[in-house]
Order: structure tokens, then sequence, then C-alpha cells
């Protein structure tokens, strides 16, 4: 029997890279997405919650929005809220993924509120090397841009970049292939599991701060079926 997952979806690359695993893993049967917010943006990513809504729509897949008071809430806030909203979500799960890279603590962290919950917690890419995950997901047709950029780690004129090998072979050596560090955010605009592309209108980049923004709109285009929507 396949063990039933929901996964993180933070709307970039990395956990683009973890559903489409997951996906392909006959041992696994996802059942949905959930997403943590504040004020209706994802944080670091900057994502409107309504753009979350139309990948999770093109995916075909439930999304559970999750919000947060603040983007930095304490430990057992943080924890009590998504162990909350993923009990009062609807869908039956055995299993939570998250699309963690670095094996610095992180898994331990996510281990000691999700299973006394009573689910298994999932790893996809922990441990594994950027290089090698970043070009996985360039191969494996997931397209996305660079949309944040933490302009003490990364030069700003990379914002708004797509996530290429061009891009990987023009990263200075000391910036991780991936952006583990912070150093920068995507959007995902298409993947192999999408049912059509985002169409985005492409605005200008914001540099004047440290935390550089390419802003975009989103163009609505053919009705996709609607997905479930559960909000906590």
């Amino acid at each position: 029997m396949k063990t039933k997952i929901i996964i993180g979806w933070s709307s970039g690359k990395d956990s683009a890279l973890t559903l489409w695993r997951l996906l392909n893993d006959s041992d696994y049967e996802v059942v949905g997405l959930f997403t943590t917010h504040v004020n209706n943006d994802v944080p670091f990513q900057a994502t409107p919650i309504t753009v979350v809504k139309q990948q999770a729509q093109r995916i075909g897949l439930p999304l559970v929005l999750i919000a947060l008071p603040e983007v930095f809430p304490t430990n057992d806030i943080y924890q009590q809220t998504i162990i909350d909203g993923l009990k009062n979500c609807g869908l039956p799960f055995d299993a939570v993924a998250f699309g963690d890279l670095f094996d610095n603590g992180i898994a331990d962290y996510r281990r000691q509120y999700i299973e006394p919950a009573g689910w298994q917690c999932i790893f996809p890419l922990l441990g594994q090397p950027s290089t090698q995950l970043a070009n996985e997901i360039i191969e494996s047709g997931i397209k996305t841009k660079l949309v944040t950029i933490d302009s003490t780690q990364l030069d700003s004129q990379f914002c708004g970049r797509w996530f290429d090998h061009q891009l990987l072979n023009e990263l200075p050596t000391a910036i991780d292939p991936c952006g583990e560090n912070g150093e920068f955010h995507s959007l995902v605009v298409d993947a192999p599991f999408y049912q059509q592309p985002l169409h985005i209108k492409w605005l200008a980049c914001e540099t004047e701060t440290r935390f550089c923004y390419q802003r975009y709109m989103v163009i609505e285009t053919d009705t996709l079926p609607n997905v479930d929507i559960a909000v906590s």
C-alpha cells in the first residue's frame, strides 16, 4: 500500500523537485500541498498566495494554506501552527515531505514536531550535492526564475535570471548552486507536472534594498479545474 503524503510547497524549485521525485516514487501517493504564508505572501519568495493557488491548480492537487503570525514566530508557535493546520485540513495522509537540502539539523527539528503528531517525516533531497540537484531541476524540465536575491550574498544583477545551466556557470564559487544559504529564491513557472505554464508578464526588478525582487503579473488564461483549498 502506498504511503499518502503531503508536501510543503514554497512555490520554488526545491519543493518542485521534491514533488517530482515523489510523483515518480511508487511507494508514495501525493495527496496535497501545504504552504505557509504571512499576510498572503510566501516569506522570502514573496510569492502572492493568489499565484500559489494558480500553481496548485496547474498541478491538480489540493492546497492547504497555513497563516503564520509573522515571518519568524517562536518555535513553539510555528510548530503548533503547522500541526493545527495539517490536522484541520481534511486530507488523509500518513507522511509530510519537505524540500530541505542541507543536513544541518533541520531534519531533526522537523521530526520533533511532525512525528509526535503521528506522521512520518520525509526528506527526498536531504544531503545530496547541490550541483547534482540543480542540474536535475533543470534537466527534469522544471522552469524557474530567480525572484528574490539577498544582495549581501549575491549581486543584484542575478535578480530575474532564469535558473539554467548558464546561470549555474556564472554563479560565484562561494554561492550554493541551489541558493540553500538564502542567496536567492525562485518561482516555478512551468514543470512536467503542470497542466499548463503560468503565463507571466515580467515587470522591473526592485534592487534598492538588501532583498531584490523580480516583480511580475500573472496573466489569466484558459480556465483549469478548481482544486480544493483549505485555509487554516
